[in-house]
Order: C-alpha cells, then structure tokens, then sequence
C-alpha cells in the first residue's frame, strides 16, 4: 500500500513550515505502508502539477495534502476544496489572485474523500486538539485540494484524497502574542493517526 503525504515549503515570512518537518521526520515506511513525500512550493501556478507528477510516477492509493494554518488551536481535516483563488497575500512566486476560479468549467466544490470525521476523532482520541474544518480558505492549500480532487474526478478515479490543516508550530508563535502554538510531537503524531486510519479505510 502506497500513501502520498504532500508538505508545502515556508511561506508568508515565516523561516518554517511544520509540514516540510513532519515529512522529513516521518519514517519512509509506517506499519507496511510506504509513504510518498512530496515537497510542493507555494505557488499557484506549480502546486498542482507537483503533486500530479508524483501521483502519475507513484499511483498511490490515497493522497493527503498537508499544509499549515496559523491562527488555528486544532489539527483540521478539510471536509471541502472550493473552485476560487482569492488571495490576501502573494504566494511565493508573487501571485496575489482575487476572485478568480480555479477552473471556470469545474463545479464550486469537491468533497473531501477521505474520512475527515474519523481522521479528526481518532487524533482527538491521542490527546490531541482536532475537529473537522469546512473552510480551506481561497490561498493555495485550497488551490491544490480542490485541484487534485477535480483530477481524480475528471479522471474517474477513485483515490481518496484529502487535506489537513495543521497550526503553527510552538517555536513559531513566541513572538505572536496570544496565537496558538502546537508541538511537533503532537503534529507528527497526528499525522501518522490520519494515515493510519485512511489506511484502515483502502
């Protein structure tokens, strides 16, 4: 059984991105399953086919795209990617899109088809803050959830594929007064229960 874990690089000032370190420190293989990692830029332009080349040489069996988001207290399975970039900063490349669709011929939103509920019960059951989230936002991480699931779609195929949004690292908010912090221990841990239990599901 193959899994693609997806991190994306620092972005938006910040030196780090917890996801880059999750990968790096997570094993290649976990309980028989090996884990694909791709490292993806922050751009709107390169994210997706990022992903794709790796899914097209790998042909996993389920795809999780991980990215950061500061500001939240919890581990957030995204229930639903919607088809708009709307950015309220550059991304790395210095592409700041406002009201644009992903693709105008695609539907408003995909459905994540992993199993959110179940990722975020059985991190919480670790101890670990976590609830479903119904927002991925209009910044890139968006961009690629609802990207690689209208491929999979338009190719009918049948690859659960997903994202998870996890908060800024402890390290990141010594300086951001009253900003959530989560430790690394806890985000790798988290991780791991999520492809553990989509793992269970294939």
């Amino acid at each position: 059984m193959k899994i693609l874990l997806s991190a994306f690089e620092p972005f938006g000032g910040e030196s780090v991105n917890p996801t880059q370190i999750i990968l790096q420190e997570l094993p290649d293989t976990l309980e028989g399953i090996t884990l694909i990692k791709v490292n993806v830029p922050v751009e709107f332009d390169t994210c997706t086919e990022t992903v794709m080349s790796a899914v097209r040489r790998e042909t996993p069996d389920a795809v999780i795209l991980l990215g950061q988001a500061g500001g939240r207290d919890a581990v957030t399975p995204e229930r639903i990617g919607i088809n708009l970039d709307d950015a309220r900063m550059a991304d790395n490349a210095g592409k700041c899109p406002k009201d644009i669709p992903i693709d105008p011929e695609g539907p408003a939103a995909y459905f994540s088809t992993l199993p959110v509920r179940e990722i975020a019960e059985a991190i919480a059951e670790k101890g670990i803050p976590a609830r479903i989230s119904n927002s991925a936002g209009t910044y890139v991480c968006n961009h690629l959830m609802y990207s690689v699931l209208h491929f999979f779609a338009k190719e009918g195929r049948e690859v659960p594929c997903g994202f998870i949004h996890v908060p800024y690292l402890s390290e990141q908010v010594k300086d951001k007064e009253g900003v959530y912090g989560m430790a690394l221990a806890e985000m790798s841990e988290a991780v791991k229960t999520a492809v553990l239990t989509v793992a269970k599901k294939l």
